[in-house]
């Protein structure tokens, strides 16, 4: 099957209904999932029909997208590096040093106390500027 047929066969998808899509995944990978979603389950059908021509995600790439920490990880650190975050409406930024951290020209040892600086709390500091996933969320 060529690269136009697919392109075919996934236009030909805009045109059906839900029940029509349903039956269309049924013929082809048997018990549709329980969308209710046209749009979802077109979406679905036409990545299922080009993953098995084209290939799909690799083993790496999914566990690495359903790992804790993403496929790309912490960012590094490094000076001269700029952080940002809005904080109650006002835009917080910071520089990181090779000592620490400047923030509105004055140094701190981390951004930990940075954020308790902002926040007037505890805070994680890297997870306050956004380098770490809330555990609930990963």
């Amino acid at each position: 099957m060529s690269a136009g047929d697919i392109d075919d066969e996934v236009r030909r998808l805009a045109t059906m209904n839900l029940q029509q899509l349903r039956e269309e995944w049924r013929r082809r990978y048997g018990s549709p999932p329980a969308l209710r979603s046209i749009d979802l389950l077109r979406r679905n059908l036409a990545w299922r029909i080009q993953a098995d021509r084209f290939g799909g995600i690799s083993i790496e790439l999914r566990r690495a997208l359903f790992s804790k920490r993403g496929a790309l990880g912490a960012p590094e650190i490094h000076p001269g590096m700029r952080l940002a975050r809005e904080w109650r409406g006002v835009r917080h930024e910071v520089e990181i040093t090779a000592t620490g951290v400047l923030y509105r020209g004055e140094p701190f040892e981390s951004l930990s106390e940075v954020a308790r600086h902002i926040t007037g709390t505890r805070w994680n500091g890297p997870r306050f500027f956004g380098l770490r996933a809330v555990e609930a969320l990963s």
